[in-house]
């Protein structure tokens, strides 16, 4: 199991437009750093500027970050991607045997832990910022330019 590519995909594009603040970062410029298609960069920036994470306009090159990345979380971007179904990361399956001890219980006995689960995930996620992702990039730069 994995969670959707979108969810990386979308770290990647804020913290390029931040990193690249000077210039012009257009769908084209996003998917060579990300090295995908203009399209999936284009319908990923559609789902963060309906979270009011980016502003692009039509027919204007580049997009901007609609916030300082300082208050820009990386739970916010899982949410903005839909990154799970029905707010469910960890779906359990539907309808097991009632006429089995294990299809009977396993319901009340594991959705439980999938909800404490994903509740850990979410405040981790809540805890670190896009700056953070920045900062550790820019750190990592440094050291490999020396």
């Amino acid at each position: 199991m994995s969670i959707s590519s979108r969810f990386s995909v979308g770290i990647h594009i804020l913290s390029l437009i931040e990193i690249n603040k000077d210039g012009v970062s257009t769908s084209e410029f996003l998917a060579g750093s990300v090295n995908t298609n203009p399209v999936v960069i284009r319908k990923i920036m559609g789902m963060l500027k309906n979270a009011g994470l980016v502003n692009v306009r039509p027919g204007i090159a580049g997009a901007q970050l609609a916030k300082p990345i300082s208050a820009i979380t990386l739970f916010d971007v899982y949410k903005a991607v839909h990154v799970e179904q029905d707010k469910e990361l960890f779906a359990v399956h539907k309808d097991p045997n009632p006429h089995c001890p294990v299809g009977r219980n396993i319901q009340s006995s594991i959705g439980p832990l999938f909800t404490i689960a994903q509740t850990a995930l979410e405040k981790a996620l809540g805890n670190v910022t896009i700056e953070d992702v920045v900062k550790d990039i820019l750190e990592k730069e440094q050291i490999a330019e020396s």
